[in-house]
């Protein structure tokens, strides 16, 4: 009796899912915080994101209190990199919110970067061991400002439990997922809360959250631990939930 044939589950670079991609979260904005830092390494990244099949990708710079980027900085720096971008993805300019003290000041004077072509979402974050002083009251403020809140890797939030995703659901939040979560790239908490998240149907959208491109290539090469996890990557790639 012969062995039952194991196929091998695709790697992230292989699996296709980056033909036509829309990545929504990357650091790749040059010398602005703690991702990339020079407009040549930039122009490297891009040209790898070319390589894939990357459609578009979202530059989403910190916006916080260690990182406190004004706006027409960040749209200067955005222009200069378009100018030496030559290449076939296309890029967009947002900008990743800390929800800090800093952010209820520019809440106030609607003072943002939003993410998506329609212009009323915003890609937020917090603290990755604590939440902020009454998140959801913070939460609210946006709804009622007119945005729609985008949760910027959730799995990544060591307080968060499975009941506190629900409720931020349940509150309209739209949740956005790093893709190396699932091959381990932020360790194995992570990595069962990314799959948990995207077994119950959390997932709105996907990034990279790129900091430094020789990290991101490790990553590329390796595969989730079930098919299943794969396709709904692909599936996401293919169905976004906000106009990109």
């Amino acid at each position: 009796m012969g062995i039952w044939p194991f196929k091998k589950i695709a790697s992230l670079k292989d699996s296709g899912m980056f033909e036509g991609f829309t990545d929504w979260h990357s650091h790749i904005l040059p010398g602005v915080d703690d991702g990339i830092k020079t407009l040549d390494d930039s122009i490297s990244v891009l040209k790898r994101f070319d390589e894939l099949g990357i459609k578009k990708v979202w530059l989403t710079p910190h916006i916080m209190e260690d990182y406190p980027n004004e706006t027409e900085v960040l749209r200067q720096k955005f222009e200069d990199l378009s100018n030496a971008w030559t290449g076939k993805t296309e890029l967009r300019l947002a900008s990743e919110n800390m929800l800090d003290a800093l952010f209820e000041e520019r809440l106030e004077k609607r003072d943002f970067l939003p993410i998506g072509e329609d212009g009323n979402h915003l890609l937020v974050e917090t603290s990755y061991f604590t939440p902020p002083f009454n998140l959801e009251g913070i939460l609210e403020k946006i709804f009622s400002a007119g945005y729609f809140p985008i949760l910027a890797h959730p799995e990544r939030y060591r307080y968060m439990e499975e009941e506190d995703y629900k409720r931020l659901r349940d509150m309209g939040l739209k949740f956005q997922l790093n893709y190396v979560s699932l091959v381990g790239g932020y360790g194995d908490t992570a990595q069962k809360k990314a799959e948990w998240l995207l077994s119950h149907d959390m997932i709105d959208l996907l990034g990279g959250d790129l900091h430094r491109l020789d990290s991101v290539n490790k990553f590329l090469e390796q595969s989730p631990r079930k098919k299943d996890f794969l396709d709904s990557l692909k599936a996401l790639t293919s169905s976004p939930i906000i106009r990109s």
